[in-house]
């Protein structure tokens, strides 16, 4: 039998209840890191695709990389701020609509728990017990009637998360560039390298953490960084007769 992931005795139910649920920035770390590497890999890999020097994709990765971190960055910022503000929105909504009608209110309360199976004498307790407290109540219908959670991850942890997994593993592929031993087609290939195995890894530890086949979850990652790259590598490629027109070769 399969061991469980937590007790089931009644007093670890209890302190697993009452404790403080603790926001995740997983996804936050997670989208900075693959979007990090992926973009700077795009941009290494048209270089490399367009046969120009390897100072320009140095140059360019690094442009790059700190303006969508930071971009990346505010967008998650502004993105879980939404998040933030609507849900105070529909609690100051709930507050007023259950003082200016609060036999409305129990009508939907009571709706919602009927959709649910209860009916009857059970039903008009259920009710009864949620509208008696106004906090619990108004919490209920922000959950089931707005389905919004009660509580959401910081908005500045958040862009801050995203904002610094994407400079750290982000810079990845342009290691290789700092090494003077490394030149032409190898530098290349070594940038590309190690963004796979960044990419790898990045799936491989969110497998771990969510408990998901780790190759898995480590190739898909991959795949998807890796696609992004050939795609980058094709354009550079067949617009690298329009750039030697220019004079960039």
């Amino acid at each position: 039998m399969r061991k469980m992931e937590h007790s089931h005795d009644p007093s670890a139910i209890r302190r697993r209840l009452s404790a403080k649920h603790r926001p995740s920035y997983l996804a936050d770390a997670i989208l900075g890191g693959i979007d990090g590497c992926v973009t700077t890999m795009a941009v290494v890999a048209s270089v490399a695709g367009a046969g120009l020097p390897a100072a320009i994709a140095f140059v360019l990765g690094v442009a790059s990389l700190v303006a969508d971190a930071f971009s990346m960055g505010v967008s998650n910022y502004q993105a879980v701020k939404s998040e933030h503000d609507a849900r105070a929105r529909v609690r100051r909504q709930e507050e007023r609509h259950i003082e200016e009608a609060p036999e409305g209110e129990r009508d939907e309360v009571r709706a919602i728990y009927e959709k649910k199976g209860f009916e009857g004498e059970t039903l008009e307790r259920v009710v009864e017990a949620i509208t008696r407290d106004r906090r619990h109540w108004v919490d209920m219908m922000i959950q089931e009637e707005h389905g919004l959670p009660l509580h959401g991850p910081s908005p500045a942890k958040a862009g801050l998360a995203t904002f610094l997994v994407f400079i750290v593993v982000g810079s990845l592929p342009l290691l290789p560039f700092l090494l003077p031993v490394l030149a032409g087609p190898g530098l290349f290939v070594a940038s590309g390298a190690v963004a796979a195995a960044a990419l790898f890894g990045i799936g491989f530890v969110k497998g771990v953490i969510l408990d998901m086949p780790r190759l898995r979850a480590g190739g898909e990652t991959l795949l998807m960084g890796g696609g992004a790259a050939l795609i980058a590598f094709l354009f550079g490629y067949f617009l690298e007769p329009m750039i030697g027109d220019m004079g960039f070769n």
